[in-house]
Parts: structure tokens; C-alpha cells; sequence
């Protein structure tokens, strides 16, 4: 059995030595808009450092990290052989199968300085495992599922609302750096480990497949093989 709450399960609760500024944190005036905002933005600043604002967050307003999804797996070898499965094939299909049916480059443009580039090797593994696998999981699934479940609710519709809205977001924070393209494939990744959170209330494993799902798209740009992936169904 995994030590992941129910969906409908309140796990926030007041701890005995709660505060003011502690419920402030946790509610929607403006103290808790802000906190939200300034952790949504945060990523701009340096990497990761939205997911450990998260964190300070979580201690700060006396909410208990299993609230966000840190919950321990039943197994974590098996957690971590399936998230590395299911991240890089996800990746894969994604690449050989919707991005050519939406019209996408085979080349990411963004990144194709990364092909062949040892030197870019160290900041960009940073930028996936602690920026992608641990920063917007945290944020994107643990964080604001657990606020929007607070404002409007765990019910199906409900669900089905904040995994359709924080996929959109994530979507949209894409959309900068990484074009159309990015934020189109951000929109289905959203969608599928939104759907997943939603389910399981835990973020170890899609922490690990959001990480090998990046890895693997590095190991496609590095090696030069996106355009021939890409090809394997649609020529």
C-alpha cells in the first residue's frame, strides 16, 4: 500500500502551533495570491528555485508535505524503474507520433546548440533533474493541485477542472522560450501527469518520469537522432 492520501481526503489541517501569517499563506487573500505568484515566477530567477520555494512555503503555512504529494512509494525500485520506463517512452511517442501530426519541426530550434556539446552537458542535467523532474512537478501537481483543490474543491469536476487549467499553465510557461511547439507538447505532458497526480496524490514517480521524459529528449538532440524519431511513423 502506498502512503498516498485519498483524493478526497482533506490533509490540510491547522497544526496546534498555528499563526496568522500561517493561515494567511494557506488562504486566497492576498498574502496567499502573492505567494502563489512569486512561486510561479520564481523559475525565471534561477532554476529549481520555485520547487524549494514550494517547500519553504509548505513549512511556513504549517502544510504537511503529503498535502503536495511527497508520500513515500510502496517500492521505490519499482517507482523508479517505471517513471524511467514511462517517462522515455512517453517521450518517444510524442516525438515519432503527435508532434508530426501537429506540423512540428523535427529540429528543436531551442535547443539544437545542445547537439554534440559536452560542455552544455552539466547545467542542462541541473536544469532536468532539479528544474523539470523536481521543480515543476512540485510546483505544477503537488503545489497547485493542492490550491485549487482547496478553492474549488475535489469532486470530479473539479478534478477534471485543475488537471485541464494547470496543463494550460504549464503550457504557457513554455510558450516563451520554447515556441508553439514547446508549449504544444507541454499541453499533453499537463495533461498526462496531471491525470496521474490526480489519481495517485503522489509525486515520486512522476518526478522521475518527467525527468527521464527531458532526459530523454536531451539524448535526441545530443545525438543528433530527433529528425530520424521523428520519421519512424511519418515520412
Amino acid at each position: 500500500m502506498s502512503d498516498a492520501p485519498s483524493p478526497d481526503t482533506p490533509v490540510t489541517r491547522a497544526a496546534p502551533d498555528d499563526d496568522g501569517f500561517a493561515r494567511a499563506l494557506r488562504g486566497f487573500g492576498p498574502t496567499g495570491l502573492a505567494a502563489v505568484l512569486v512561486i510561479l515566477l520564481a523559475n525565471g530567477v534561477f532554476v529549481s528555485l520555485n520547487g524549494a520555494l514550494v517547500l519553504l512555503w509548505a513549512w511556513r503555512s504549517r502544510t504537511p508535505w503529503r498535502a503536495l504529494g511527497f508520500v513515500r512509494p510502496a517500492s521505490w525500485p519499482r517507482t523508479i524503474a517505471l517513471g524511467v520506463v514511462f517517462g522515455a517512452a512517453f517521450k518517444l511517442a510524442m516525438k515519432a507520433l503527435v508532434m508530426p501530426m501537429l506540423g512540428a519541426d523535427p529540429i528543436n530550434r531551442t535547443y539544437h546548440f545542445l547537439a554534440g556539446n559536452p560542455g552544455a552537458a552539466p547545467g542542462m542535467l541541473y536544469a532536468l533533474i532539479a528544474g523539470a523532474g523536481f521543480g515543476e512537478e512540485t510546483v505544477f501537481r503537488g503545489f497547485l493541485f493542492e490550491r485549487l483543490g482547496r478553492r474549488i474543491g475535489t469532486s470530479r469536476a473539479a478534478a477534471l477542472a485543475t488537471v485541464a487549467g494547470t496543463a494550460l499553465l504549464f503550457a504557457a510557461m513554455h510558450l516563451p522560450d520554447q515556441g508553439l511547439p514547446g508549449a504544444e507538447q507541454a499541453v499533453f505532458t499537463g495533461l498526462a501527469f496531471g491525470a496521474i497526480y490526480a489519481r495517485t496524490r503522489a509525486l515520486p514517480l512522476l518526478m522521475i518520469a518527467h525527468a527521464a521524459f527531458d532526459l530523454a529528449a536531451y539524448a535526441l538532440i545530443y545525438w543528433s537522432l530527433e529528425t530520424r524519431v521523428a520519421h519512424w511513423v511519418f515520412r
